[in-house]
């Protein structure tokens, strides 16, 4: 028996040097380091420039560590939006930057010292920030390849540095802009406080947590009051900060809230050993004031077997005005004796409690402004390190009993306070069980507090010479800023409406310093002479340049030093970056950016942070927003959804994926996911990335395979000449680039991905190149040098099809991309000098769309009715199937035989039916087909491919 011939050699078998394993973790550095010898930042400035401006300003991270997984999705999302925008043909350049002032970098500098056991106080001033800022630099570099490394391109060369001297002048110009047009005053009112960093806190550096508090009730007896049965009386007060007792100066009440004065009696159950019992004596009654709403609450917590007997009085907040009781601890004398006066609040509410609140001026926002309405002023009782005064402590320095006021112990039902009061008769009752949520320093994790003192603030309410205020301005702005997603308007809008004025001032070391004098009553100097003259000496010199200054030569001839103080404050660091869009955009330093910016994208949390403090810094000295558009993203948490965390051991490094998988992948991860919300990532994750962007690879191997020896100019087949299906399939290109279009303007990446990926798996490598590909292997031989029409046109198409997917493609995986084009064309220049593929209004066509669209039904209910016939092995592959089915209207039954791949169809049945065909198969294509006339021979249209 003669053996069969062997045609392999006869039919087209793609070639191509573009490997299935990919191999990125390997490759993607070589890439990398020919875009930087190329200079291909450079290059793409040089090809963009005269086109419409795309400015991302990039919002500065904190130089201080090595970049967590957070950090990996919003750069990566910067440059899928530069990339994009690029490839659309703008010009879009983009300049990274980097917060260097600030706690987080002055606390690391702290730890250092810690463990090396020096006081961070007894080194000079310019060594520290000479330390600080060399910390600054070395984690500028780290992070910058690290950056890198995930194929962020950028102004690396050139970034900006919040501790440039030249950042710094700016910074200390856009301060005395303020200063200038009056916005700026030093006044005293709480903040959040940090007892551990000993500075004020912006609301955006303080986190929450859940704690356990100490609870309790305590009487303050009324000595006056217009209400005769309130005179004798105790009113109560409920508090979870004990600590504020000795501070309280005044009891507030609502004016429209009902007020009741029980009296209590003894049940019997409450003994003279009974807490409850020894507060007020051996007496068998009391009376107590409260809100008629709260009195069944306050009764609980009382307990110690008393429960009210019956109401003496009931009565509005309002006749409560003119009451008076005395501070429990009156008997000290001095701050303790003063009256303790009633004074309305609209604060006050019936939600917990008493109704009634302990007033605290320094401690408490509310209480500061509701007492100020009444003459009341702060005491300044705790000092920077949250420890009472010495010379204000009814507690020596030395008790065991003194201690941090945020302390728990000197917080408990047992501890000073606590105590004090008991001994006084006025503790009611105390728990140390109250869980809620309280306010923590985010660098130190240490609880903060509210705490009165001497601030510099920018006006926030005070109209301005155009007649608005700062919010005023401010919340326009928002009102006319596109916001990704929209609720983010929401969100930042209702954060501006309710703040309180900007604090500025920061009682640390490491940052720009508040350049101002002020006289002896306490104004600042406002002279533009010496405002420039100290910005000129911060850009020579650096804000070092303030703290060594010879003061006297800044002030010049009119002025004496020694009628000034000199303010040693630096300057909020979020003033630092809210600034950056005028020592950046605005800046010659970097003259391809324009300013205002087209975008800025941060995470969610920058609503309270960066995009605030920008919004005010330009509102205040611009009278606009910088940005036209802000998107944010949401946090980055484990596969379980946990956040992610050090301690608990779940976090995932970002140089750890790249070093397995590659950057392309953790580029694809972070354009698949739903940025606009908080999402996941993790091995199982990850691996589904893989297998998604493996398909992606293999659809642009096929395709370079396919194209391996194309001539276009031999080839290419005019549109109005292509087979109905390539025009189809072109008609889907341009469904699929207005897709990718619109996604590009909405900077929805999850969209993008998904679009382009669903066209590269469905439409094309199960659809249509699936058809086409015995077209490619067989339709060409001696006779068919070129191949057959249908052939060329089918090349003619992928051709297109090839320019458009490794472009579109190019923004997410910039590495791949970058490869697939060199592997067509290594002597060209980068993928990433291309721009947005050309796509011909003519190719969408709609009615072809839904012909064909009905057509791929068919096909697929045809290969439903094969799949259990391959499962159950009575036919082996599609070519063996035979098709019975309805009439097709929209096609004859030898081209939908070609688009099913079966051996024949039949159009004279009432459903799809499948059988196997008893066709012999072609020794060449493989196709089962009624002209072969044993397995192995040729089809005619083999035979006549290769003159057989």
């Amino acid at each position: 028996m003669s053996e069969k011939p062997d045609y392999k050699d006869t039919v087209f078998l793609p070639k191509t040097d573009f490997p299935m394993k990919a191999g990125l973790a390997n490759k993607e550095p070589g890439i990398l380091a020919s875009w930087e010898e190329q200079d291909l930042y450079g290059k793409l400035r040089e090809t963009r420039r005269g086109r419409e401006k795309f400015i991302l300003h990039d919002g500065p991270p904190y130089a201080n560590g090595n970049i967590h997984i957070g950090h990996s999705l919003n750069k990566i999302l910067k440059d899928l939006v530069v990339r994009s925008q690029s490839l659309l043909g703008k010009d879009a350049p983009y300049v990274p930057g980097w917060d260097c002032h600030g706690l987080p970098i002055e606390w690391k500098i702290e730890e250092q010292y810690r463990k090396k056991k020096r006081n961070k106080d007894e080194v000079p001033a310019a060594e520290f920030r000479a330390e600080c800022r060399d910390y600054a630099a070395n984690w500028v570099d780290v992070q910058r390849e690290e950056f890198k490394r995930l194929g962020v391109m950028g102004e690396w060369d050139k970034p900006y540095l919040t501790m440039d001297f030249d950042a710094e002048a700016v910074i200390v110009e856009e301060f005395l802009k303020f200063a200038e047009s009056g916005q700026l005053y030093r006044g005293a009112k709480p903040v959040m406080w940090s007892p551990v960093e000993k500075t004020a806190l912006a609301e955006a550096e303080v986190e929450y947590a859940d704690i356990q508090s100490t609870q309790i009730d305590v009487a303050f007896e009324i000595t006056e009051s217009p209400i005769e049965e309130l005179v004798c009386a105790h009113a109560v007060i409920w508090t979870t900060t004990p600590w504020t007792i000795p501070v309280n100066q005044a009891i507030a009440f609502g004016e429209d809230v009902e007020y009741v004065a029980v009296e209590f009696a003894n049940t019997g159950l409450a003994t003279p050993g009974d807490e409850g019992v020894h507060f007020f004596g051996a007496d068998s009654e009391f009376r107590l004031v409260v809100a008629l709403e709260l009195l069944d609450q306050v009764e609980a917590r009382l307990g110690h077997g008393w429960q009210k007997d019956r109401t003496l009085k009931t009565f509005k907040g309002s006749d409560l005005a003119g009451t008076i009781a005395r501070h429990p601890m009156h008997h000290l004398g001095g701050f303790f004796a003063n009256p303790r006066p009633f004074i309305a609040a609209d604060h006050v509410t019936t939600d917990a409690g008493s109704g009634l609140v302990h007033m605290a001026p320094d401690h408490g926002e509310e209480d500061f402004f509701a007492c100020k309405e009444h003459g009341i002023d702060p005491v300044f009782a705790v000092d920077d390190d949250g420890v009472y005064r010495e010379d204000w402590l009814w507690l020596p320095r030395g008790d065991e009993r003194a201690g941090n006021v945020i302390n728990k112990r000197f917080n408990s039902s047992e501890g000073p306070i606590c105590s004090d009061l008991r001994e006084a008769g006025a503790l009611l009752s105390a728990s140390d069980d109250f869980a809620h949520s309280y306010p923590h320093s985010w660098r130190s994790k240490a609880k903060v507090i509210y705490r009165c003192t001497p601030q510099w603030f920018v006006r926030m309410d005070e109209a301005l010479e155009s007649g608005k205020t700062l919010r005023d301005t401010a919340l326009e702005e928002i009102d006319s800023t596109r916001f990704i997603p929209r609720r983010g308007h929401r969100r930042l809008r209702s954060m501006v409406e309710g703040r309180p004025d900007w604090v500025l001032s920061r009682q640390r070391a490491w940052g720009v310093p508040i350049t101002v004098y002020v006289d002896k009553q306490g104004n600042y100097l406002n002279d533009p002479e010496v405002n420039a003259r100290i910005v000129a000496a911060v850009r020579e010199g650096g804000a070092d340049a303030w703290f060594a200054a010879d003061h006297q030569a800044l002030l010049g001839n009119a002025y004496s030093l020694d009628d000034y103080e000199i303010v040693t404050d630096i300057l909020d660091v979020w003033f630092d970056s809210g600034s950056t869009h005028a020592f950046v955009l605005e800046s010659d330093n970097w003259p391809d950016i324009d300013s205002p910016a087209n975008l800025y994208l941060e995470g969610s949390d920058q609503h309270r942070g960066w995009f605030q403090s920008s919004l005010l810094e330009s509102c205040g000295t611009r009278g606009r927003a910088p940005y036209k558009e802000v998107l944010t993203h949401g946090m980055t948490l484990d596969a379980k959804g946990l956040k992610m965390s050090k301690s608990i051991g779940n976090t995932l490094d970002p140089q750890k994926i790249i070093n397995v998988n590659g950057a392309d992948i953790l580029r694809l991860w972070a354009a698949t996911v739903d940025y606009t919300e908080d999402h996941r990532i993790g091995d199982e994750i990850i691996k589904g990335v893989t297998d998604m962007y493996r398909k992606l690879r293999n659809s642009f191997r096929y395709m370079l395979g396919g194209l391996s020896d194309y001539d276009a100019e031999a080839e290419q087949v005019a549109t109005a000449d292509l087979p109905e299906l390539e025009r189809y399939v072109l008609h889907l290109l341009a469904e699929l680039d207005a897709s990718l279009r619109d996604a590009v303007n909405d900077y929805s990446f999850t969209r993008y991905v998904r679009a382009l990926t669903d066209f590269a798996n469905e439409d094309m490598s199960a659809f249509f190149f699936d058809i086409r590909k015995d077209c490619l292997y067989c339709d060409v031989g001696e006779s068919l040098p070129s191949g057959s029409a249908k052939r060329q046109a089918y090349r003619t198409v992928l051709d297109t099809l090839f320019h458009a997917l490794v472009r579109y493609a190019s923004p997410i995986l910039c590495f791949t991309s970058e490869e697939v084009w060199k592997t067509r064309y290594p002597d060209a220049g980068s993928i990433h000098l291309e721009e947005w593929p050309e796509i011909d209004a003519s190719w969408r066509d709609e009615a072809l769309g839904e012909k064909w669209a009905k057509i791929r039904a068919a096909r697929e209910q045809v290969t439903e009715a094969i799949e259990p016939l391959r499962r159950e092995k009575v036919i082996r592959s599609s070519l063996e199937a035979e098709v019975t089915m309805p009439k097709l209207d929209e096609m004859d039954a030898e081209d939908f035989t070609e688009i099913c791949i079966v051996a024949d169809t039949r159009y004279d049945g009432d459903a799809v039916e499948i059988n196997k065909t008893e066709h012999h198969k072609c020794g060449r294509c493989w196709r089962l087909l009624p002209d072969v006339e044993e397995d192995g021979a040729l089809c005619g249209r083999c035979a006549e491919a290769i003159n057989a």
